[in-house]
């Protein structure tokens, strides 16, 4: 199946890099059956298309780098929230794995987080030869964020970083990914992210208001994304909610992704362009509601 579908799928990534506003047309016409007002973005879709075509994206690079970003929390007195960070690398011969806890999660700063995590546990165990080749894989790729004509992404010199582990709570499968939504600098609702499947891709959902009130009615639930269990309300949400408007400031658009284990918050990631400016996740009422919301007016064009 790769095999025949490699032709398409380089078709796409040079399209990505040539003529972006024409993939992002054909693939959200092949998944929604009609044309993106591009002229005239109204939901939320549309907006995050319009911008990620026509704004400015350096800032975007530089907050979406998962390493570059601790930069910008400790501007800001917000280090406090970062995951600790053991140690950062430009090229694979650099690491030294003797010098590494056992337990600890690699990364690369332009990954999406699908096959670009690698949780490890007992690492003097560990198939270093195998580590070793899946990171040259990370740093040699050359065609990120073509593929959903992304341009935050060419921008960022690709590293590893290796960070703490979070534990998972007791009774669960996976982190709770608390992924808040802020229109114009202000946070509206929380979508959920909990008991995910073990690569990464699918996960039970569930979007929250403010007042932590249940809305499945804003979701569109499918195999990878799965009518989740009610969660209690975190006992710091309002200080998750302070936070996400602290880091949300300037952009008419951004979800601020967080964790909360016991009660400690964990800073997870800023997200500009979720699932390309594709989510079908969601109901079109929900994309209208937070698209009416968010003014992209002053945004000035520039490509």
């Amino acid at each position: 199946m790769s095999f025949i579908c490699w032709p398409l799928i380089k078709i796409c990534e040079w399209m990505g890099r040539n003529t972006p506003e024409t993939l992002v047309k054909i693939r959200f016409y092949a998944k929604f059956r009609r044309l993106p007002r591009l002229d005239n973005p109204v939901d939320l879709n549309e907006k995050i298309l319009w911008m990620k075509l026509h704004a400015d994206v350096s800032k975007w690079s530089e907050l979406a780098d998962k390493y570059k970003v601790r930069s910008y929390l400790e501007k800001m007195g917000l280090s406090q929230y970062m995951v600790k960070l053991y140690g950062k690398w430009d090229d694979v011969e650099s690491i030294d794995f003797s010098k590494l806890p056992e337990n600890l999660i690699f990364k690369v700063n332009n990954g999406d987080g699908k096959g670009t995590n690698e949780i490890v546990k007992n690492l003097s165990k560990a198939n270093k030869a195998r580590l070793v080749k899946l990171f040259k894989k990370w740093l040699s790729r050359k065609n990120v964020g073509d593929l959903s004509a992304e341009p935050q992404y060419k921008m960022m010199p690709p590293c590893i970083i290796a960070e703490e582990l979070l534990p998972i709570p007791e009774g669960g499968h996976s982190l709770v990914d608390y992924k808040i939504w802020c229109i114009n600098g202000e946070p509206l609702f929380i979508w959920t992210c909990s008991d995910r499947d073990e690569d990464g891709g699918g996960a039970d959902v569930m979007t929250y208001d403010l007042d932590w009130n249940a809305h499945p009615e804003f979701a569109v639930f499918t195999n990878e994304y799965r009518h989740g269990k009610l969660l209690p309300q975190p006992e710091n949400l309002e200080e998750m909610l302070v936070l996400a408007k602290k880091l949300s400031q300037g952009f008419p658009i951004l979800r601020v992704d967080l964790y909360n284990i016991e009660g400690k918050i964990f800073f997870g990631e800023l997200t500009f362009t979720s699932q390309g400016g594709m989510m079908d996740f969601y109901t079109q009422d929900f994309l209208d509601l937070l698209g009416k919301r968010a003014n992209i007016s002053d945004i000035k064009k520039v490509r």
